[in-house]
């Protein structure tokens, strides 16, 4: 990567905000697999590092990511780290196919339609004939309301 990639890369990551943290536990898989996720649908992200409760200094913890996410370091400071790694749709495609075609919640998911009162009425009434008189007779005990 050139000087000036790398310098319009830091252009962009400027106003962004670090997604990942990254604390005592260190570098994880469940870390790993998360900042891929998202170098696969950001391309450009922000890493910030706790310097207080962290095992190494940011530029280590770059360094170790780097070749594990095939991805560039663009720049460490502070406690902030900005990764690069462009998008390849054949790795995302290969990642959903491994996945599955969804997670059982979405797939389990129905439809659900909210029924009115009327059409509760006729369900009621298709299933049981009396239930018309239930109706009728509802109507005839209704007090009349009072105005002044």
């Amino acid at each position: 990567m050139t000087s000036k990639e790398r310098a319009a890369l830091r252009a962009k990551a400027n106003p962004l905000e670090p997604i990942i943290q990254i604390g005592k536990e260190g570098i994880t898989d469940n870390l790993i697999s998360q900042i891929d996720d998202t170098l696969d649908t950001r391309e450009l992200i922000k890493i910030r590092v706790h310097l207080e409760t962290a095992p190494m200094s940011p530029k280590e913890f770059a360094n170790q990511l780097a070749p594990k996410l095939d991805a560039e370091v663009i720049q460490v400071i502070g406690g902030v780290i900005v990764l690069y790694r462009e998008a390849d749709e054949e790795r995302i495609a290969e990642k959903k196919k491994k996945r599955g075609s969804g997670s059982a919640k979405a797939k389990a998911k129905k439809k659900v339609k909210i029924k009115g009162l009327r059409q509760r009425q006729r369900e009621k009434e298709a299933k049981n004939p009396y239930a018309v008189y239930d109706r009728l007779n509802k109507d005839k005990n209704k007090k009349p309301s009072r105005t002044k």
